[in-house]
């Protein structure tokens, strides 16, 4: 794959990851460490856990 193809590759497979509900770990430590620098940072796989926590526990985040 040429260099020029290699980002928007990346771009592909995160939109699709998206697409299905597959959670943005990379975008996830970015924000971590720019926004919450002194807080721990999860594993991916503790990061995969809890979003699917979230999405599947049935739990409704509304406030009404």
């Amino acid at each position: 794959m040429s260099a020029q193809a290699l980002p928007f590759a990346r771009l592909v497979a995160r939109m699709a990851n998206l697409m299905v509900g597959l959670p943005d770990y990379d975008s996830y430590v970015e924000h971590r460490r720019l926004n919450h620098p002194d807080q721990p940072v999860m594993s991916r796989e503790a990061f995969f856990r809890e979003r699917q926590e979230a999405r599947y526990s049935g739990k409704v985040g509304r406030c009404c």
